[in-house]
């Protein structure tokens, strides 16, 4: 700090008063206090401060204003009142607003007079609250760029696990973009020297102008019919493709099915395979059903769920003849798939056709294959978990989440009940918890007669042997 060279001759005999005018001014907060630290006097720069930080200080210690971790700085500052002033340096210390929260506040205190000190001080909370928010969009900055980079890894997954041909072009320059593994397998070449080639390269003729025509009609519609092409080699594709947006461009996505030829049944690749046979395997129900919800395919796990002998019974049923709530759930998953093209946990129960019932999770996925959309569903039983949750009777929600979950499996009258139960038992334990655990005032805090009180500490368990009396 540098003070004025010839204060004198700068300012002259400036009174008291303009004195005490200028200090309000430039300062958010002056304090004048004795020797002994104490407040004789003090003057805020806008009444928004005053409102904030409360009661009169005059006549109370500095040190006591502040919070306890903040008193340290108090005494360090005036200790250095007590010596040259070009020694003396800031000090944030921290007030008690009347809302409970901490206000930070940077001080420097300067000797006036053998027996009065100044602190002059400046409010940092809007600096606090600008920090506050950057860190606040920094952490968010981080989960969205964690969750970008986990959404990335999962379509590298599914990109490079693929039993299909997939090809990613550029519809303006006609070059693969890239390309999984599959592809490169299917098209006899090297997945680097695919990507940056011209597509479609290596087909016949009628092959090459159907995938002309397909990327055209994709680029003009946004859409396109399966085509069939075949490579010089001999084999035969069948073409479908979808436009992709990547940022501000326009690519599309060609997934290529080798076709089966001369009533044979070529063999599954080998991870196809082991894919099917997990699916048939799964603990979790795995359904398979047309743009209608009815059944296409089943595994083991959903026919014990619905107690029916054989994949025959369930293929061309609807599979909302097993669902708890017929002609509400299947359409409202579906509205959902083809708006968004999944769902995830959506809790609702499976009825079997013995007349059991079953708490369910459901997770689905729109499937899109040309012009005939399937959807795909898993069910995962969670009557277990329901159950250890939930104990022989069912238990007090903990949470509005909890009670959300409970609409569609309970009766509204009976979450209506149980909400009406967690405010009343969190009533209660904030009035014990601000009465120092006494009872009796409780009592009179919530409007009830003690033994009304004791009533309901009893039903909630939140009573102990012996307390009822205190």
């Amino acid at each position: 700090m540098k003070p004025f060279d010839a204060p004198q001759a700068a300012l002259g005999d400036i009174g008291t008063d303009t004195m005490a005018a200028l200090l309000a001014a430039v300062t958010d907060i002056a304090i004048i206090l004795d020797g002994e630290g104490t407040i004789r006097d003090l003057a805020y720069g806008s009444d928004e401060l005053s409102s904030e930080v409360g009661g009169d200080w005059i006549g109370q210690r500095w040190a006591d204003t502040v919070s306890t971790e903040s008193r340290p700085r108090i005494q360090e500052l005036l200790e250095q009142a007590s010596t040259d002033l070009a020694a003396a340096t800031w000090q944030q210390v921290s007030h008690i607003s009347r809302a409970g929260v901490e206000l930070p506040v940077r001080y420097l205190v300067v000797r006036l007079d053998a027996r009065h000190l100044m602190a002059v001080g400046r409010n940092l909370q809007g600096i606090a609250s600008l920090q506050q928010r950057l860190v606040d969009a920094q952490q968010s900055l981080e989960r969205d760029y964690w969750r970008l980079r986990q959404l990335e890894t999962r379509y590298r997954l599914l990109f490079r696990s693929a039993s299909d041909a997939i090809l990613i072009m550029d519809p303006d320059t006609g070059k693969v973009v890239e390309a999984n593994p599959a592809a490169s397998l299917l098209l006899a070449a090297d997945s680097r020297r695919l990507v940056g080639r011209p597509f479609p390269e290596g087909f016949d003729e009628d092959g090459t102008r159907a995938i002309q025509s397909l990327i055209a009609g994709i680029r003009a519609a946004g859409r396109a019919n399966d085509v069939r092409a075949r490579l010089r080699a001999g084999t035969e594709f069948q073409v479908s493709g979808a436009p992709v947006r990547q940022e501000s461009a326009s690519l599309i996505l060609l997934r290529l099915s080798p076709i089966e030829t001369d009533g044979e049944r070529r063999p599954a690749p080998e991870p196809r395979s082991r894919l099917a046979r997990m699916v048939e395997k799964a603990p979790d129900g795995i359904v398979l059903t047309g743009q209608d919800g009815r059944i296409l395919s089943a595994n083991s796990a959903f026919l014990d769920l619905a107690q029916i002998n054989s994949e025959d019974q369930a293929r061309g049923e609807s599979l909302d003849r097993w669902l708890g709530r017929p002609g509400v759930d299947l359409n409202v998953l579906i509205a959902n798939l083809r708006q968004h093209g999944a769902v995830r946990l959506f809790a609702t129960q499976i009825r079997s056709e013995l007349g059991a019932s079953s708490e369910v999770e459901i997770s689905a996925v729109s499937i899109h294959n040309g012009d005939q959309p399937s959807f795909g569903f898993i069910i995962r039983n969670v009557d277990r978990r329901v159950s250890a949750d939930g104990g022989g009777e069912r238990a007090l929600p903990s949470s509005i989440e909890h009670l959300t979950e409970l609409v569609g499996r309970v009766p509204l009258k009976e979450v209506v009940r149980e909400s009406t139960d967690m405010i009343e038992r969190l009533c209660i334990e904030a009035a014990l918890e601000l009465t120092g655990d006494n009872r009796a005032s409780a009592a009179e805090l919530l409007g009830l007669s003690r033994q009304s009180l004791y009533v309901k500490l009893r039903r909630y368990g939140l009573s102990e042997p012996g307390q009822e009396g205190e």
